[in-house]
Parts: C-alpha cells; sequence; structure tokens
C-alpha cells in the first residue's frame, strides 16, 4: 500500500516523505541515483514526437524529479529547477526575465556574487541595474518604470540582515508589471513560505540548509505557475542541469533539515543575546533579536530564523577583526554556511552604494553550527579578548 501523507502532516512529516513513493522503486525508500545522459526510445515514432516522460538526461531525471517533487510540497511551487550551485540558481532566472533594454531594480544589500553578475554581465548584455535599499518597502513603486522587468529582493540581507517588506514590495512591482524573485537561502521555505507572500521566482542556495554537510553545491529555483514556463525553458536552453548525485545528497540532506534548523536556531538565539551583554560587542545583527531594528516585519512575516547573523565588534579597522578571527578554535575561517559546523569570516561592504551601516565596528559574519553552545561562547570570549588586546 502506498504511504498516505496527510494535507495538515507536520513539516517534519513531510520533509521525512515528501517527492518520492518507495513502492515506485519496489520499497527501497530512497530514489534511485539515475546517472543519464542518453535516453532510448521505444521505436522512430516516439524519438521523432519525444511523448515520452525522460528524453534527455539533462531535462530531468527520476533523481530529479523527486527532489523537485519535495520541494514543491515545501514552497507551493508550480516547478522547481536544480542548477549546479547557488549562484547559477540567481543567474538563470534572471536570463529569463530580462532583455537588453529592461531595467531591474536589484537590493544593495544583496549576496555580493549576484551583485557582481548583475555589475558586469547583465549590463555588458544591455540590461539597466538600479541598486535600491533594502528598507524602502511600498516606496520602491517611485523607482519602478515601464520597462522595469523584475524586482531582485533578499532578505535578510547579505552580512547586514535587513528584513525586507515583501508584501509592500511584490505589490507595487506588480502593479508595474514586474516579476519578484527572492533569494531565501537564509530562511528556507520552512520559516519563510514565499509563493505565500506574492513572490514569483524563489531561489535557493541548497549548497546551504538543504545540503547541511559543506559537501555540496547545488541551487533550486522554484516558480509559481504564471512563471514557470518561461523559467524551465530557459533552464532547458542553457543545458546547466545539476549532477545526480549532488541531487541525491540534497534529498537526504532534505530529510533532516527541520531538525537541523530547529537546533540553529535554538543556539543562534541564545548566542545572540549573550553577545550583547559581552563586552567588545557594538551590535549584534540578528532579526529575531528584539533589539533588531526590523524584528517587526521579521516577526509579522517569518515563523523562524536559521543560525547566520553579524557581530559589530568595538574597535576601528581589520586588525581588530583579524585578531578577533585568528583567536577562534572551534570556528572554521571560511566561505558559505548551513553545516553542521559553526564558521566565521570577515565581512566587507566596500562595493554597497545605499546599505552601509555604520555598524560601530568591523563586522564578522557568524554560523552557528550544530556544537555545544557553552563550547562556542568560550571560543567567541576568546575572540572577543583578543580583540580588545587589539582595539
Amino acid at each position: 500500500m502506498a504511504k498516505r501523507i496527510p494535507e495538515n502532516a507536520g513539516v517534519n512529516t513531510r520533509l521525512a516523505h515528501g517527492g518520492n513513493d518507495p513502492l515506485d522503486y519496489f520499497g527501497f525508500v530512497n530514489p534511485p541515483v539515475v546517472h543519464a545522459s542518453t535516453v532510448l526510445f521505444p521505436d522512430a515514432a516516439t524519438l521523432a514526437s519525444r511523448k515520452q516522460k525522460y528524453t534527455y538526461g539533462t531535462r530531468g531525471t527520476p533523481t530529479t524529479d523527486a527532489l523537485g517533487k519535495a520541494i514543491d510540497e515545501m514552497e507551493g511551487s508550480a516547478g522547481t529547477i536544480m542548477v549546479p550551485s547557488g549562484l547559477m540558481a540567481v543567474v538563470v532566472p534572471l536570463l529569463a526575465f530580462l532583455s537588453a533594454g529592461d531595467h531591474l531594480l536589484m537590493v544593495d544589500s544583496v549576496y555580493y556574487p549576484t551583485r557582481h553578475f548583475t555589475d558586469t554581465m547583465l549590463k555588458r548584455l544591455g540590461v539597466e541595474v538600479e541598486y535600491y535599499d533594502p528598507r524602502i518597502g511600498a516606496g520602491i513603486a517611485g523607482l519602478m518604470r515601464p520597462n522595469t522587468k523584475v524586482v531582485f529582493t533578499e532578505s535578510p540581507a547579505s552580512n547586514t540582515f535587513e528584513v525586507q517588506d515583501i508584501p509592500a514590495i511584490v505589490t507595487a512591482a506588480h502593479e508595474g508589471g514586474a516579476v519578484v524573485m527572492l533569494d531565501n537561502t537564509w530562511a528556507t521555505a520552512l520559516y519563510f513560505r514565499a509563493i505565500d507572500f506574492g513572490i514569483d521566482i524563489v531561489i535557493h542556495a541548497a549548497t546551504k540548509y538543504p545540503a547541511g554537510h559543506s559537501d555540496v553545491l547545488l541551487g533550486t529555483v522554484s516558480a509559481n505557475a504564471a512563471c514557470w514556463e518561461r523559467l524551465f525553458e530557459t533552464f532547458n536552453t542553457l543545458g546547466c542541469s545539476a549532477g545526480p548525485d549532488d541531487v541525491y545528497q540534497v534529498l537526504r540532506g532534505l530529510r533532516t533539515m527541520g531538525v537541523r534548523l530547529e537546533r540553529h536556531q535554538q543556539s543562534t538565539l541564545e548566542i545572540t543575546r549573550w553577545l550583547e551583554k559581552q563586552e567588545g560587542v557594538a551590535q549584534v545583527l540578528y532579526p529575531a533579536l528584539e533589539s533588531h531594528p526590523d524584528h517587526a516585519i521579521w516577526k509579522r512575516d517569518f515563523s523562524g530564523a536559521s543560525g547566520l547573523f553579524s557581530v559589530a565588534l568595538e574597535g576601528d579597522g581589520q586588525e581588530t577583526a583579524h585578531a578577533f578571527l585568528d583567536a577562534l578554535g572551534i570556528f572554521g575561517l571560511g566561505h558559505s554556511w548551513g553545516g553542521y559546523e559553526s564558521l566565521a569570516a570577515l565581512v566587507s561592504l566596500k562595493d554597497r552604494t545605499i546599505a552601509k551601516g555604520p555598524y560601530g565596528g568591523p563586522l564578522v559574519r557568524l554560523q552557528i553550527g550544530l556544537e555545544d553552545v557553552e563550547d562556542l561562547k568560550d571560543d567567541l570570549l576568546k575572540g572577543l579578548e583578543a580583540a580588545r588586546r587589539r582595539a
């Protein structure tokens, strides 16, 4: 008998069972990892018409279908594509919905590689890029033009964690005929179900929380019904499909993402509240804190918070931040986040034009992993002591 998951089942139940039915694969609980390029057809007529479920490896396999279905169930989307990286998950929808002569409104606090792509390739292709304040809200209506085709959002913001008023932005953008995209990597669909807020295209670096183990590169893009066909056609035109082993690893990571996020949130709330009281800390940037300037919007729209935030150290300059980072032992120094281990990295805002602070001192971004909280506190105290000596 096939499994029947109730429509009102809890999030962890849906994550554990979504995407495939084991009875489709002789009872094995995980779907097969299909390595495919060539797909054979039963006869010449079918080959000519291509009227069968699978036609070529880049256009879908049972493995990609399993992950796509699981994500669609989580997002409420009409379809999901999988690409080789989080950055490619940004590139594909922008190429799908922008042409030469179009106007793009891009949030100034966006992930830097997204900014680099828009400032180089998109501008070279004839797209006009304009950056806007992440806290603009309904005021974005004043920036809309007849040729504004895309409004790109990222909330909370990369590194500085401003929370955008997504419902207000969506209303203004749709009134102007634009498609609204959201990089929702920080919250995932578990803590912010973007399609329900009117977002047309939802982007995730599945490298982060869905994969969860710092060993896979993958991006996903989910679309509502109005945008799905155009997104899927562009994806197929570019031929940028993800490898089956990476797709499978993310599907496996998805099964435990709910319980991992709960732990990330619990630990991060405790550590950020503790950090606010520590000598040498000028400010903690984490939307779930009552002290955060956008806490009310976060509380209104989000159902939880993940494990990424930034801390502004007292003192001045890069040397203070380097002293802090070099004194850490448990926290690794590196990019990415969303894995089981805690990470730290220096933040640079030099490329921004609007969302630049001030923050009272150098910014360090921290990812709180799954280690014991008291051990992480002890490690952070070593960093703060080193920073104070250097300041």
